[in-house]
């Protein structure tokens, strides 16, 4: 096959074993939106397309050369900004203003940023000695609170936070000295609870029915309580697929989006969640491994930050379904129903495939 290709075509360079893994996943939440949705075949077209169109841009974005990425990042990152600051004024959604709706396409340009950021960050450092001295952290936290703050305006705590966190992975993977690391850490939780003053009042209720979801059994403690006694149901094989009474009698809210791991672990048990989580270990830990294989700042500064953070989202779901974090709207990663997240994630790993396919460039 490579005979017949022009020579000007290149073959693509693919992690295969990172490809492999990706594809499986995303097979399996498939197999389980089915029994989500109640069946809706429907729904899994919508799904399958949107893994398709994200497939392509993994596969286009895996030809493009990490030094190509590197030049491109701050126009990525300033149009970025622009899109959210255009939320204020166009944005759309039930009660925020997320989506921005183009008429041919509609898309939430914080999902942008979740590339974006940490792209930035790693674009500043390249060229500069790392560890990073007193005034490039600031400059790079200057760069993570901007559109961390775009976003929770609109309001979207949860992809705010998370944004946060992939640049603060980027700080972490530059080699930071540990009292540094923990200074940081200090100023932040002595911020929080001004952060308290600042949230909306849905905010501060998930806050509290977290805390006691009891309280409000039948209001806003149902989500919590119902999304708890599918995951102890299924006890340790499950009830079997299709068969789970929580989510068939609609018992679990958002079943198909943000609670999708409860009906996963209603029907396929500690087994099904043990398999689940070791598909995202090994995607994560290849993820980390091709960090190591990157030969310059920027392309191993990002691997690392992509890998950590899509491990981050699995870890907030899981924690917002069983009961110990607060619901947050953070969707399962590749199996709950989506549109723009799924496809920036699979752009992600378009990134960790460049990184991989050109590891053995020096630029």
């Amino acid at each position: 096959m490579r005979r017949l290709l022009p020579g000007w075509v290149k073959w693509p360079q693919l992690d295969v074993p990172l490809l492999a893994g990706l594809l499986l996943l995303m097979g399996f939440g498939l197999f389980v939106l089915y029994s989500a949705s109640g069946g809706s075949m429907d729904t899994v077209y919508r799904q399958g397309t949107r893994m398709a169109v994200g497939l392509v841009a993994l596969l286009v974005l895996s030809q493009v050369p990490p030094h190509i990425l590197r030049i491109w990042t701050p126009w990525l990152f300033v149009a970025g900004v622009v899109l959210l600051l255009a939320t204020w004024l166009f944005g759309t959604g039930r009660s925020t203003n997320r989506w921005l709706d183009l008429g041919f396409i509609r898309f939430q340009p914080s999902e942008i940023m979740k590339l974006a950021v940490p792209m930035m960050m790693a674009w500043y450092l390249h060229p500069r000695r790392l560890p990073p001295d007193a005034a490039s952290i600031l400059v790079l936290v200057l760069i993570l609170a901007v559109p961390a703050a775009l976003i929770a305006r609109q309001p979207d705590l949860g992809t705010a936070l998370l944004v946060a966190v992939s640049g603060c992975f980027v700080l972490f993977l530059s080699g930071l000295q540990w009292r540094v690391i923990l200074g940081l850490a200090g100023l932040a939780a002595a911020a929080a609870p001004a952060l308290w003053y600042v949230m909306h009042d849905y905010q501060r209720q998930r806050v509290l029915t977290f805390l006691d979801p009891e309280s409000d059994p039948l209001g806003s403690g149902w989500n919590i309580i119902q999304s708890k006694i599918a995951v102890g149901s299924g006890g340790l094989l499950g009830k079997g697929w299709l068969n789970g009474t929580q989510s068939r009698l609609e018992f679990i809210p958002e079943r198909h989006t943000d609670f999708i791991l409860a009906v996963l672990s209603e029907e396929f048990g500690l087994i099904g969640v043990i398999f689940l989580f070791a598909i995202y270990l090994f995607i994560a830990g290849r993820g980390l491994y091709i960090a190591t294989l990157a030969r310059f700042t920027y392309a191993r500064l990002l691997a690392g930050s992509l890998s950590l953070t899509f491990f981050v989202y699995v870890l907030v779901n899981a924690g917002m379904v069983s009961g110990l974090l607060p619901v947050v709207g953070v969707p399962l990663p590749l199996v709950s129903y989506g549109g723009t997240s799924i496809v920036t994630l699979l752009a992600g790993f378009g990134i960790l495939m460049s990184i991989y396919g050109h590891r053995n460039f020096i630029r």
